[in-house]
């Protein structure tokens, strides 16, 4: 069986390095806010070329106080893309914002800019594009058009630790930003985890008081805040994989391009780097009129693969009422045909030859 991702794999190259930060911590017992977790933030925020990076519980979580920091109230509208997981719509909704869904390229699956300028109304106060399967969103552009407005730019990053545009790492072009660590996440911890990013003291400030009850000295609470604080166990594998994720990453743009050499004469649409930014691969998302045909043959043959996402975010029943008669014929047509193959640092040539050819067959090309 060849599964989307291995994570038995990754573990066996750095399970001794594990082990060792793991065992230290444990004998250390300083298990919430700990060494490690300070330590990661700093490292993360030195690898991100970010002012300041805070550890929270999950990368929902990194979104919702990305947003509440950055000053987004109840009542205001964000626009956003419906082709991305419920977390990111989640976020806005947490803090009594509206998520305004505009339509997707049919290339990046990423927001597109004319669609955003044309859906802004008076209550507009962010724009919160998502770099999606690790291709960065035009942030130039829509930098340009958030000034021009006087909106803020907050990045949802869940999926795109290490990707980059002009040398710059996404998640610090924007006000601020959210990331997640979900175990298969390109940076992903064992269990839950997030991080906020940001350039400005004072959103730092509100997102470390945010995490910790409200509370900048202990048992004094300033404001109503929640219990999102990111592990330290956790921090201890993030520091590890940390160290290992640019070639992570180049292991991952490996498989990308050898997937997309061996397709590229069949009847399908593989992704595109649109030289915007430096793609990383979260997922490797293809497009093809005949998806159940392919994702049965490669199950038949022992091959995993998976579609993100089926439901876009606009037909979804949690917002079924706000967004009743929205049609967005490009998401919807590319939430009907895209599927996303296995891809992890890991995957064999071998293999990669193998499930090209069984989606070879599936297209009898």
């Amino acid at each position: 069986m060849i599964p989307m991702v291995d994570l038995k794999a990754q573990y066996a190259t750095i399970k001794d390095e594990v082990e060792r930060g793991l065992r230290a911590a444990l004998e250390n017992c300083a298990f919430v806010l700990g060494p490690n977790v300070q330590a990661f933030e700093q490292e993360a925020a030195a690898y991100l070329g970010a002012k300041h990076a805070i550890g929270v519980a999950s990368g929902t979580d990194a979104l919702h106080l990305a947003l509440r920091a950055a000053g987004i109230r109840e009542g205001d509208e964000v626009i956003t893309t419906p082709f991305t997981f419920i977390a990111t719509a989640e976020a806005i909704r947490y803090i009594g914002a509206h998520p305004v869904f505009v339509d997707i390229d049919p290339r990046t699956f990423n927001l597109v800019p004319a669609a955003v300028e044309a859906a802004m109304t008076a209550k507009t106060t962010a724009v919160m594009p998502v770099h999606l399967f690790g291709q960065p969103a035009d942030l130039p552009t829509l930098q340009t058009i958030c000034d021009r407005h006087g909106l803020k730019l907050v990045e949802d990053c869940a999926q795109s630790f290490g990707a980059s545009i002009a040398g710059r790492q996404t998640g610090v072009m924007g006000i601020s930003a959210g990331f997640s660590f979900f175990p298969s996440k390109n940076l992903g911890g064992y269990g839950d985890g997030g991080l906020v990013t940001t350039n400005s003291d004072d959103i730092a400030a509100q997102v470390r008081i945010y995490r910790n009850h409200g509370s900048e000295v202990r048992y004094y609470h300033d404001v109503i805040g929640y219990n999102s604080r990111l592990d330290e166990l956790q921090a201890v594998i993030l520091r590890i994989k940390l160290r290992h994720l640019e070639e992570y990453n180049r292991q991952r743009r490996r498989v990308a391009h050898r997937y997309t050499e061996l397709l590229s004469d069949l009847p399908l649409q593989t992704p595109l780097e649109d030289g915007i930014g430096r793609h990383v691969y979260h997922q490797y998302t293809l497009l093809s009129d005949r998806r159940d045909e392919i994702m049965q043959t490669l199950q038949e043959a022992g091959i995993a693969s998976a579609v993100y996402y089926p439901v876009p975010l606009h037909q979804q029943k949690a917002f079924a009422e706000e967004c009743a008669g929205l049609r967005l014929p490009v998401t919807e047509s590319v939430a009907a045909r895209c599927l996303s193959l296995p891809i992890y640092p890991e995957l064999q040539d071998a293999d990669i030859v193998r499930i090209a050819g069984v989606i070879r067959r599936a297209l009898h090309a």
